[in-house]
């Protein structure tokens, strides 16, 4: 009943009263602020699994289905996993047209067909240019390094110091890639004649080993896992650098990313990585695929 006595002033306090009254649960319900709301940790640790985004048909490191991923990388995501004590779930994904386009499906929003995000993705480029255009991402943990390199054999291709070296010689490398490009573009096209392009990296490498062809451009990786898996002598091959314009002479490193608001899951995740650093498990599990663990 309202109080027709009541004055003016005393109707706006009792107005002012009911609304804070209300205001904690209708924030609550339309979900503009709730002290209660856990955090992006806190939401892993309650449903006990860690979801990692992997890239599909990326052999060595990531390679196969949800049920049956391999690779290095699948490895490093289940001993972070293990350290972490959580269970592991794979989210693979096919690569998109650019990293930004990987970042946005699998870590900070998720695929407009409802695939992902996943909690944190292995195998993203740990650059400063890269990590400014993408700062809904966090990118950090560097654990190896990547370059390419030029698979040969020594009894038949003694040496490689320059891609004049290569005239003549049917060269393997990976369809797409900047290092195919590279090589078909060298001094107006020298050498596109000599390119035979692969599916992908370790397929042009195993062209190499079993004779095919006489060298291949690709990740060192590509070219070691191609050795390894025909049971090859490490030592009887040859790994040369070949640098072309437009390839990081160096090579690049790269690392984990996570939602740019989940510091939590990146300094533990950090941690984790510094655990299986320190007690050799992360030399481990490179070794374990026949590679070498180049520090970034």
């Amino acid at each position: 009943m309202t109080d027709t006595n009541a004055t003016p002033v005393q109707h706006s306090l009792r107005r002012r009263t009911l609304l804070a009254a209300a205001l904690p649960a209708l924030l609550g319900a339309h979900g503009i602020a709730c002290a209660d709301e856990p955090s992006p940790m806190e939401k892993i640790r309650a449903r006990g699994v860690l979801k990692v985004a992997l890239y599909k048909d990326n052999a060595p490191y990531s390679d196969g289905t949800s049920a049956g991923m391999q690779g290095v990388d699948a490895s490093l995501a289940q001993a972070l996993a293990k350290q972490l004590d959580l269970r592991l779930a794979f989210l693979p994904f096919d690569a998109g047209e650019n990293m930004g386009d990987d970042l946005r499906n699998m870590v900070w929003k998720g695929h407009y067909m409802g695939y992902g995000p996943a909690d944190f993705m292995l195998h993203v480029p740990v650059d400063k240019y890269f990590m400014e255009e993408n700062r809904q991402a966090f990118i950090f943990a560097p654990y190896a390094r990547e370059r390419l390199v030029v698979l040969h054999n020594p009894q038949t291709l003694p040496a490689v110091y320059n891609p004049e070296d290569l005239v003549g010689k049917k060269v393997g490398a990976e369809q797409g890639t900047g290092a195919a490009s590279a090589l078909m573009g060298y001094h107006g096209g020298l050498l596109r004649n000599e390119v035979a392009l692969y599916k992908d990296g370790v397929e042009a490498a195993r062209a190499v080993v079993d004779g095919k062809l006489a060298a291949a451009y690709v990740y060192l990786a590509q070219a070691e896992a191609a050795v390894f898996a025909a049971a090859a002598d490490h030592a009887a091959w040859a790994f040369s650098e070949l640098v072309l314009p437009g390839v990081p002479p160096r090579g690049w490193p790269f690392g984990i990313a996570v939602k740019a608001d989940n510091k939590e899951l990146a300094r533990l995740l950090d941690e984790a990585l510094q655990k299986l650093r320190d007690n050799g498990t992360l030399l481990e599990i490179f070794r374990s695929h026949g590679l070498t663990l180049a520090a970034p």
